[in-house]
């Protein structure tokens, strides 16, 4: 078994990523960080064995329990990294030049900028040899509707016709995500939509690739409708692909009376209508008339984290990171959501994705 630590105390860190390296026979949870002292014992509290579980954190400052003091450790040959956005990229490369396998949270970076650079550090380190894997994590490319929905794209086949991205959703001053600081007061761009966006893009763009098609150019209004969410929260866009066909990207942490997430996809076949626990597939009846044929298929509602670390888990052992894994990936749904962050700031300016 490979022996792993959980670097991050939140919300998704104990709901989410704590529960799927328990749950994953090929790990061992050896230790958890987080800044505080604090928070880091709250964690492994919700361990299933707090007393095997180291806790690590460098706020008081005590001998031995630094970050760096766990990076040191032989036994731990991996590190799940779960913290606010603006830190994840500073931790991310003290654990690799350590020699562990990384996987971290998306977005891979708070900007295409920083990406870049932490990637193309990441491509030179250890050139010549061996170097430990990073994959970053993007929990929808792993929810088992979301997949189906791609596979159903594929085999309905036909030229892309359109495409559309809407999500809605009201975040209350109650919100448990809302009421953490680095996201009450945000010094990411884009706020929820950068947070919360790139899982969406995400899901488009794995519609939009079982179709062979990318996102080439896109202009957007961004708006901010609910006043707690600085500094956007909203933004609509049209987007083209390479080849000239257009859609259209709605995304919205601002309509109180409007909820819901739908990624479609129309071809000269048919039309897929996925939402992470319904796909619906629309198709002629393939006689000549001009009469459809509904199919739907419902599942039980699943984050993904727990097939994402069990992915992460085989790359160690096969080493080589999963596909849907790979930094570049998560560079591309980055790239768009603040492309559209650009062209709402510059009304509606159409932006390239060149990446």
């Amino acid at each position: 078994m490979t022996g792993i630590a959980l670097l991050g105390a939140g919300i998704f860190a104990r709901e989410e990523h704590l529960p799927a390296i328990e749950a994953n026979p090929a790990l061992t949870l050896k230790a958890v960080y987080s800044r505080s002292q604090k928070s880091a014992e709250t964690l492994a509290a919700f361990s299933k064995d707090p007393v095997s579980v180291s806790i690590y954190f460098d706020n008081p400052a005590v001998e031995g329990k630094s970050l760096d003091d766990l990076l040191a450790r032989d036994d731990i040959a991996a590190v799940d990294v779960v913290l606010p956005i603006l830190q994840q990229p500073g931790v991310v490369e003290r654990a690799l030049k350590a020699g562990k396998h990384v996987l971290s949270e998306k977005p891979v970076a708070g900007d295409v900028d920083r990406a870049q650079e932490l990637i193309k550090w990441y491509e030179g380190l250890g050139e010549g040899g061996k170097k430990p894997l990073w994959g970053v994590a993007e929990n929808f490319r792993f929810m088992e509707s979301l997949r189906y929905a791609a596979q159903r794209v594929r085999e309905i086949g036909g030229e892309l016709v359109t495409f559309r991205l809407q999500q809605n959703a009201y975040v209350r001053p109650e919100n448990k995500y809302f009421n953490t600081e680095w996201r009450k007061t945000p010094d990411h761009q884009g706020g929820f939509l950068l947070d919360g966006g790139v899982h969406f893009v995400a899901g488009l763009r794995c519609l939009l690739g079982a179709t062979g098609r990318n996102i080439k150019q896109l202009a957007g209004f961004t708006a901010l409708l609910n006043e707690r969410l600085v500094p956007v929260d909203t933004v609509n866009a049209v987007a083209l692909t390479e080849d000239g066909k257009s859609g259209t990207i709605a995304l919205s942490f601002g309509t109180e009376f409007k909820s819901g997430l739908e990624v479609e996809v129309v071809t000269t076949n048919g039309a897929v209508i996925w939402n992470p626990t319904e796909v619906r597939t629309v198709v002629g009846k393939g006689d000549g008339s001009n009469e459809k044929v509904e199919e739907k298929k419902e599942f039980t509602y699943s984050s993904g984290v727990k097939a994402e670390v069990a992915a992460f888990a085989k790359a160690i052992e096969a080493g080589k990171v999963d596909a849907l894994q790979t930094p570049s990936e998560a560079l591309k749904d980055l790239e768009i959501l603040q492309r559209l962050l650009e062209s709402g700031a510059g009304g509606a300016t159409v932006k390239t994705i060149g990446l």
